[in-house]
């Protein structure tokens, strides 16, 4: 029997001056969350890097409430907006086929309309990939203009983990910056995450912010 369809549990988040969306691929199931946000596991590294590049504190957006650590969900909000951090995923409907939170158990069954999220975001020059699905998802509809690509045909027109191409989404030309997964699943360790990711944040001109 087919596992049933899930929509997105969150709306895009869209800061009308961001330079930058970010894009993974869909959260996992609420009984994982810490806060009804993106990347709410509070297992899941973003916010740690995210702390440690603009303010140089891993744990700037950890909280305690009573027994039970989580994410700020207030603050973070609006030091994505005051960064100029645009944020969604690349599917608006999934089925999980594993119950779990792992993309390659996940079957998108309606992506999500990148060109309306960009044309709410003028001033958007670069789509940044939280893991390898949404990378592949991007590359296939913007890069191979087809879902129907072999494995081998969609690594080649990946930019390597780190690095950066161009792209062109309707009449806008962008850069795609494919980053490593903020999961620990992940393997590469915290303090390499947080280089590269620094180096991205770099190469927009997005600075960091002083404590």
């Amino acid at each position: 029997m087919l596992e049933p369809i899930e929509s997105h549990p969150f709306e895009p988040f869209l800061p009308k001056e961001a330079k930058v969306l970010m894009l993974g691929t869909f959260p996992a199931k609420p009984i994982r969350w810490s806060m009804d946000f993106y990347y709410p596991n509070f297992s899941n590294d973003m916010w740690r890097i995210m702390g440690e590049i603009f303010y140089g504190d891993r744990t700037r957006f950890e909280i305690r409430d009573g027994k039970k650590n989580r994410y700020d969900k207030t603050g973070i909000m609006d030091f994505c907006a005051s960064a100029g951090i645009a944020i969604s995923d690349t599917a608006q409907q999934i089925r999980r086929l594993k119950d779990n939170a792992s993309d390659q158990f996940l079957e998108i069954v309606k992506p999500r309309n990148i060109e309306e999220l960009l044309g709410k975001i003028p001033k958007c020059k670069a789509i940044v990939t939280t893991g390898g699905k949404a990378s592949e998802v991007i590359v296939c509809q913007y890069v191979l203009d087809s879902q129907e690509h072999s494995k081998k045909e969609i690594e080649s027109a990946l930019p390597p983990v780190g690095g950066s191409i161009q792209l062109a989404v309707s009449e806008r030309h962008l850069r795609l910056y494919r980053m490593p997964s903020t999961s620990r699943a992940y393997p590469l360790a915290f303090e390499k995450k947080v280089e590269v990711y620094r180096e991205m944040f770099n190469d927009l001109g997005i600075e960091a912010i002083s404590c």
